[in-house]
């Protein structure tokens, strides 16, 4: 139930490759099967932050197991090493979404 969405001014080549490397440090980071996370990435988008070098704005949501101060900067690193987007040009939204809000297979979790 982890799910990421990476908005970034870049250009990604590859979106398969960082979609599935980026679900993997999730499951790791938040201690969830891979199978149940979900990953949206969309390069080229129209940003602004400062200047017109390349951002990100990534939004986490789980229900439970985030740890914010824990896993910011394994998720900043990951970004910097495989799309070169600065640290300090980065936000992340993090989400602890309540089980009764969170559907799947047509149910909620709570």
């Amino acid at each position: 139930m982890p799910f990421i969405n990476i908005a970034t001014s870049a250009k990604i080549d590859d979106k398969k490759k960082i979609l599935e490397e980026i679900s993997s440090l999730l499951a790791t980071l938040t201690n969830k099967p891979k199978k149940f996370v979900m990953a949206k990435l969309q390069d080229e988008a129209q940003m602004y932050f400062e200047d017109q070098k390349k951002c990100c704005f990534i939004e986490i949501k789980s229900i439970g197991s985030l740890s914010p101060s824990k896993i910011a900067k394994p998720i900043c690193e990951f970004i910097y090493e495989k799309i070169g987007i600065p640290i300090d040009k980065i936000y992340i939204c993090f989400e602890d979404v309540p089980a009764s809000m969170w559907g799947w297979n047509g149910r909620t979790f709570g």
